[in-house]
């Protein structure tokens, strides 16, 4: 029970499906715990938005303090009459809005303004020297930069100017107001629905005042670094200020802060403008790629527009973007589809996103349909793929996967719609890879362990065809197994079987083939050597081949050989584990017949070993049993791989002719048989000795002499818990009993239900169980009551009817609980025969009594079962495996008279065609 539960638990851990539903729960944790999967939507987005065929807006220009200005204007930062210069230049070409990225934070004027200033303040006014009031108003309008950029500010009138804040969640009340310049473009956001902000830095009051708008030039950066979201407001203690571009946008549409409407959990609308956009008024704006190697927006030298090179009519009624680019000066921000873009340039795309409505929408059933997804996927790696194979399910996988990435990149690409399918799908490649790599490594374990059982079932296969005798083919086998030590001891075996054989010739084919891999091996050499003389040697003896077989003696000699101290004369014949010999005791002229045992060809390993010690064990067992109707065991012993037993020899034959019909003895003589076997079964009990397979073929019984023997006592139990190489307990299923086919313990009631089947069969010639398979004769052996004997041979006394039924008994305790109760009621019967054979019978003793009133409970369980008794009675149609009498085509070996080993009855009372 354990091992099977544990089994099945480690089946569990293995199983795909487990697996499956193991990655999906690890995925899952991994993408809450990490940014992983993050990264990697990130990055698919960033290859998939930027693909859009959308064409940016026209009406934005960027001109760039580059490398070029700085170097022909000097250093950064310039004087802000510099500023001033270019947006005259702008205002006179009406540019429609002019945006500044650079912060104005500070004064930034001459040190002599502020001694000019002293001395005009000293000359006072009415000095009298016009000439000198004039010269330092000049020089101090000259020196004053800051004056003069907020002057062109205030003459173009459409200057925007940035303001940078502190993103954070308000504890209490702002340090101070938003500056006027600031609170006048700001829109009402209590809502809070915009990235809230704590403070702030603006430009200064000067350039403030003069600007048409100030905007702040906040970014949000992803965890990776990269912008992809603009928020387009921040709330600023309940007033939302807007973003550079979103009023770029709007004073390009000649709309002021009032005409911008925030509408949170949805967006902001500008005019008639619907501006998509997330929960914190972000934008996913749309980066626009650049088409035959021109970037989307025309970026211009600053100093190329400053000096005329360029006309500044070229800007007229665009939306001109003066953000700086050179390097060192300034910050630059990768984005998706540019690995880094100045404030400026980035600008440009965020404005023409709102004025052409191109921003990209993630709705708000996005995330439900990713968790679909990703749900999707995890019940094909529990469910689906488990049960497809290899081929099928690398097909539905990538089917799938194409599936999902498609439809994100061509969302992206064509309806500007973020559905994040990156999750699902990495879960999908982990997933099958995952299952994929247990699948291969079960795979190359199993092609390992293929070939390892590939070559050990030619081994084995080579082994049972060794058993059956069948060397050739077992040698055969045997070469296609990779050489080890193993496979040497096996192919000795083998060699040794062929010498058995007297086919020498053969023997050193093998000890060639072993001498090719490892020439020292055992006495390989002298082995090799003995067999190439002798391979010319004439086979003496019988031809045929089974563990066991023939002997040869060491040296090679082809006389007789010895087993001990026995003289081994000739082969009587062969049983179902090893060969008997008819052999003699030379020092006393004793003749035995030698029971031999090929333990090593029925065994291996430990089972070796544990078969070799019962062998002993039951030997000396059944050497111990001294009983007239008991063969005797004279000795026992081991030579040249073989178990043997030296036994009474007997003159006689066993009972398996005389159990069928047209040869059955006579009733008086059965019952005789019956009786003493059924006391030698007595007397064994009493020694704790049972037998467990009596049969006919394990009885002896000569005519001539009115003498019965039982034999092979022990043998059963050797092989009672091992099994052959076939996978089958020796043992004979249609003489079992009950709990021998359930596989309970036996005693000696388990012989005598055996010894009742016998009996059944030795006075009718059928068996009372037979089946057209093991599992069917086995089933009926365990469930079936046996059938009445008289229903197959009606002349039979009724008494004798009831001892068959009783010994016959399903239940242990049911049946004759010893060997002379039985004994007792036959020989009763018999004395009742040998007086009137057709008269009733009536008790005869005390015991026989005791015995019949048993029966008669038993015989009357028993004929309620006479269905199938029936059907084999006189006139019914043949049963398979019968003839027309219902005799059992049994097909026992004589070996010249006398039978000391006989083959096993198979189901139906056919003999085992192995034996």
């Amino acid at each position: 029970m354990s091992t099977s539960s544990s089994a099945k638990r480690r089946q569990f851990w293995r199983a795909d499906w487990f697996i499956g539903a193991a990655i999906v729960v690890a995925v899952f944790v991994l993408w809450k715990s990490t940014s992983l999967f993050e990264t990697l939507e990130r990055r698919f987005y960033d290859v998939a938005s930027v693909q859009s065929a959308r064409q940016p807006s026209d009406r934005i220009a960027v001109i760039a303090i580059d490398d070029q200005s700085i170097a022909n204007i000097g250093r950064w930062p310039w004087p802000r009459d510099v500023h001033a210069e270019l947006i005259d230049k702008l205002a006179a070409a009406r540019a429609k809005t002019i945006v500044y990225t650079t912060f104005f934070f500070e004064p930034h004027t001459d040190r002599g303004l502020a001694y000019i200033r002293r001395i005009r303040q000293a000359l006072g006014a009415g000095t009298g020297n016009e000439a000198l009031a004039a010269l330092t108003a000049e020089a101090e309008q000259t020196l004053d930069t800051d004056g003069k950029l907020a002057a062109s500010m205030a003459r173009a009138g459409n200057v925007l100017v940035p303001a940078v804040f502190e993103l954070g969640e308000p504890q209490g009340k702002p340090d101070k107001p938003l500056p006027a310049a600031v609170a006048r473009g700001t829109v009402d956001d209590r809502s809070g629905f915009a990235l809230p902000a704590v403070r702030g830095q603006y430009p200064i009051d000067t350039i403030g005042n003069a600007a048409a708008a100030v905007g702040h030039l906040n970014q949000t950066n992803d965890v990776d670094g990269a912008v992809r979201a603009d928020p387009l407001l921040v709330n600023y203690y309940g007033r939302g200020v807007p973003s550079l571009a979103l009023l770029a946008a709007a004073r390009s549409l000649n709309l002021g802060p009032d005409d911008i409407r925030v509408q949170p959990g949805e967006g902001l609308r500008v005019g008639k403008l619907q501006v998509r956009t997330d929960e914190a008024a972000r934008v996913l704006p749309q980066f626009y790629r650049a088409r035959d190697g021109r970037p989307p927006f025309a970026v211009d030298s600053f100093y190329d527009v400053l000096s005329g090179k360029i006309p500044a009519s070229k800007y007229a009624d665009k939306i001109v973007l003066v953000g700086a680019t050179a390097a060192g000066v300034g910050t630059t921000f990768p984005v998706p589809g540019y690995p880094a873009l100045s404030p400026a340039e980035m600008m440009a795309h965020v404005t023409s996103s709102i004025l052409a409505e191109h921003s990209i929408v993630e709705p708000s059933w996005g995330a439900l349909a990713a968790f679909g997804a990703f749900l999707l996927v995890a019940a094909y790696l529990v469910v689906l793929l488990p049960r497809l194979s290899a081929g099928l399910g690398a097909g539905a996988t990538g089917g799938l996967l194409v599936l999902l990435l498609a439809a994100e990149y061509l969302l992206l690409s064509s309806a500007a719609t973020w559905l994040r399918f990156v999750l699902p799908a990495a879960l999908l490649v982990i997933g099958h890879a995952a299952l994929t790599t247990k699948r291969f490594l079960v795979t190359e374990a199993g092609k390992v362990k293929s070939d390892e059982e590939s070559a050990e079932t030619n081994r084995m296969m080579g082994l049972a065809l060794q058993g059956q005798g069948q060397l050739d083919m077992a040698f055969d086998r045997f070469r296609r197994v990779p050489m080890g030590d193993a496979l040497m001891d096996n192919l000795y075996n083998l060699a040794l079987d062929f010498e058995r054989k007297r086919q020498f010739n053969k023997a050193e084919a093998v000890y060639a083939h072993m001498a090719a891999w490892n020439k020292d091996y055992k006495d390989l050499q002298s082995k090799l050597h003995r067999a190439r003389n002798l391979s010319e040697t004439v086979i003496l003896g019988g031809g045929g081949a089974h563990p066991g077989g023939t002997l040869l003696l060491d040296g090679g000699a082809v006389e007789k050989p010895m087993l001990g101290r026995y003289q081994v004369e000739k082969e009587l014949g062969k049983g179902a584990m090893g060969v008997v010999y008819l052999g003699k005791d030379p020092k006393i002229g004793r003749v035995v017949a030698i029971k031999t045992m090929a333990l090593s060809q029925e065994f291996e390993g430990e089972e070796l070993d544990d078969a070799r010690q019962r062998f002993f064990r039951e030997a000396e067992t059944a050497g111990r049993l001294q009983h007239q109707n008991i063969v005797t065991i004279f000795d026992a012993g081991e030579e040249h791989d073989l178990a043997y037993i030296a036994m009474e020899f007997l003159k006689g034959r066993d009972l398996v002719d005389v159990c069928k019909a047209g040869h059955l003895l006579p009733m008086p003589r059965v019952l005789s048989i019956v009786a003493r076997v059924a006391e030698a079964l007595a007397y064994a009990h009493r020694q704790s000795v049972v037998h467990r397979d009596i049969k006919p073929a394990n009885i002896m019984y000569e005519v001539d002499s009115d003498t019965v023997k039982v034999t092979d006592f022990g043998i059963a139990r050797i092989t009672d818990s091992s099994k052959t190489k076939t996978g089958l307990v020796l043992g004979t299923p249609s003489f079992m009993s009950p709990e021998q086919i359930a596989g309970k313990k036996v005693d000696g009631r388990s012989d005598l239900y055996s010894l009742g089947v016998m009996l059944f069969q030795m006075l009718t010639g059928v068996l009372p169980f037979r089946g057209d398979s093991m599992a069917e004769l086995m089933f009926k052996i365990a469930n079936e009551e046996a059938p009445d004997i008289r229903v197959v041979r009606p002349d039979l006394p009724e008494r004798l009817a009831h001892v068959v039924a009783l010994s016959l008994a399903k239940k242990p305790e049911l049946r004759y609980q010893d060997g002379d109760q039985f004994a007792g009621d036959l020989k009763a019967l018999l004395a009742q025969l040998s007086g009137t054979a057709a008269a009733p019978a009536s008790p005869a003793g005390t015991a026989a009594a005791v015995s019949l009133a048993a029966a008669t409970q038993a015989h009357a369980t028993a004929e309620k079962t006479l269905v199938l008794a029936a059907a084999t009675g006189p006139g019914a149609p043949p049963t398979p495996g019968y003839d027309a009498a219902h005799v059992p085509a049994t097909g026992a070996t004589a070996y010249d008279k006398t039978a000391v080993f006989s083959p096993s009855d198979a189901p139906g009372g056919q003999p085992d065609p192995k034996a």
